[in-house]
């Protein structure tokens, strides 16, 4: 059995380049950011320096649906491949973590809320031992009222307020 020899390898000037997958792989991965990019607001696009054309056309693509949205995101991706994404990746990555954080901060926030509505007295001592600055009595106040509230079935106005409380005094970094 014979084997093939590349006369370019022999030479040293073979060019590599990707195979089909990975080209694949990276134009999927600039689809997805350029979905992404159409739920930033146009503040956090002006902050990101793109090119004009690119931010209008990602500006556009938000007010269309279905097979024109599809066409415009093949478009934008498009566009994206044409320039340098690095620092849009990087501000793209930066922005879901902060909104990673944003997100586990009102999860604890929840926890909390949900812990003195249902524990009760337990909840409170633990985080009045915690956060030893709250105000008790405006708390148990708000939790009463939230209890009646829960009781009559009305809108729970006395939880949303105990949340917003609990913004106020639990930081958002720990």
């Amino acid at each position: 059995m014979s084997k093939l020899i590349d006369t370019n390898d022999l030479e040293g000037s073979r060019v590599e380049r990707p195979n089909k997958s990975q080209q694949k792989r990276e134009i999927q991965a600039l689809h997805e950011m350029a979905e992404k990019l159409l739920g930033f607001s146009d503040a956090k696009l002006k902050s990101m320096a793109l090119p004009s054309e690119l931010e209008k056309e990602i500006i556009a693509a938000r007010s269309m649906k279905y097979g024109a949205l599809k066409r415009q995101l093949k478009l934008i991706t498009r566009l994206l491949r044409e320039i340098p994404t690095d620092s849009i990746v990087a501000t793209v990555e930066d922005l879901d973590e902060k909104k990673s954080e944003l997100d586990a901060y009102f999860h604890r926030l929840e926890r909390w809320r949900d812990r003195l509505l249902l524990e009760g007295v337990d909840a409170l001592t633990e985080f009045m031992n915690t956060y030893p600055a709250a105000d008790v009595s405006q708390i148990r106040q708000l939790v009463r009222n939230a209890s009646k509230e829960a009781q009559q079935n009305k809108p729970p106005k006395s939880a949303r307020a105990l949340f917003k409380l609990l913004r106020e005094i639990v930081p958002q970094v720990e």
